[in-house]
């Protein structure tokens, strides 16, 4: 009896300390796979210094000529993606929206400067900035021909946004194929057919109806053609080598620009353009994307993210910009030398 007591009070201890045991690592893995939006953490360092327009503009030549592009002696607006830049004729503005750079925030100003928005545009409606309000500002054959037709008669204004490529592909990711549910649109149809297509790359099969993170970066490092311009390199929607854009904003920076945007086009209004996080802090370092992204990247392949930064290396290139590793990630590294991977 006495024997049967003292095993089942071992029996009882060894239970107790694997259920701990198990605790601890269940709790140390969700740790590992959470991160707290709702929690800022503090940096050392204040914000480095905004950069010129002529510094911005140097960097962007030197992205070309990894293109082996030239400007052209004039503008002429022959763009490869046509529908992602606007001729705004009212305002004499030409805008090029990057997808997932703060572009449908930009859209929705300009517009509604143009006179191209109702007074008021009802919340359920919003999608439209997108469709019915914008599809006559884009720069297909008739609007690319008057577009042009102002150039010849008197310089038009143009400008365009950029983004850290990795701050970028993590929005690209949070608003079109995850789980979360967010402002946007989210591509269902795309996110089954990358599951699919990365499954059976891995010979395995399940029902889940959206990829994970490194399944995402998997496929695009595939480069095929379900891929679209939400996840492409910005460079190829920018209207280069065609022309020469006037302003470029790193839509990290664009509190500190965007006023000389206003100021140029003579604009009367009180709207702010904060770009599109939904944060806590004004600090693009400290900013949800921001978070989520040094920790995704962080605990991918090495082999994987080098394959990703070969595709995007000219859009690094572009505002010098700053890897997930550093610091001041996912700011441009405004000069410094250029070496976004350190």
């Amino acid at each position: 009896m006495e024997f049967q007591f003292k095993c089942g009070r071992k029996f009882f201890i060894v239970v107790s300390l694997l259920s701990v045991l198990i605790f601890v690592f269940l709790l140390q893995d969700y740790n590992r796979n959470y991160v707290d939006l709702n929690v800022i953490p503090e940096l050392d360092s204040p914000l480095p210094p905004v950069p010129s327009q002529e510094w911005i503009q140097r960097e962007m030549s030197r992205s070309m000529e990894m293109l082996g592009y030239q400007y052209p002696v004039s503008n002429n607006w022959e763009c490869l993606q046509p529908r992602h830049t606007y001729f705004f004729p009212q305002i004499r503005a030409i805008f090029t929206g990057i997808p997932k750079s703060g572009c449908s925030n930009w859209i929705e100003f300009l517009l509604r400067a143009d006179g191209g928005l109702p007074e008021k545009l009802d919340p359920t409606e919003v999608y439209k900035i997108h469709t019915t309000y914008s599809e006559p500002y884009r720069m297909f054959q008739e609007v690319k021909d008057r577009a042009n037709t102002a150039e010849q008669q008197e310089h038009v204004f143009s400008f365009a946004v950029v983004r850290n490529p990795w701050t970028r592909l993590v929005s690209g990711y949070r608003d079109k194929l995850s789980t979360e549910v967010t402002q946007g649109r989210s591509f269902g149809s795309l996110a089954r057919k990358i599951v699919r297509k990365i499954n059976k790359i891995d010979n395995i099969s399940n029902n889940t109806e959206h990829p994970t993170f490194y399944q995402y970066l998997r496929w695009i490092v595939l480069q095929d053609n379900l891929q679209n311009d939400h996840f492409t390199p910005q460079h190829l929607t920018l209207c280069i080598p065609n022309v020469k854009y006037d302003y470029i904003i790193p839509l990290e920076l664009s509190n500190f620009l965007t006023p000389t945007i206003i100021e140029t086009l003579k604009l009367n209004t009180s709207q702010s353009l904060l770009g599109p996080y939904n944060s806590q802090s004004s600090d693009p370092r400290l900013q949800s994307t921001t978070l989520l992204a040094k920790k995704w990247l962080s605990e991918q392949d090495p082999l994987l993210i080098e394959q990703l930064y070969v595709i995007f290396r000219e859009d690094f290139a572009m505002m010098n910009y700053s890897n997930f590793t550093s610091p001041d990630f996912p700011l441009p590294l405004v000069y410094e030398k250029h070496n976004p991977k350190t």
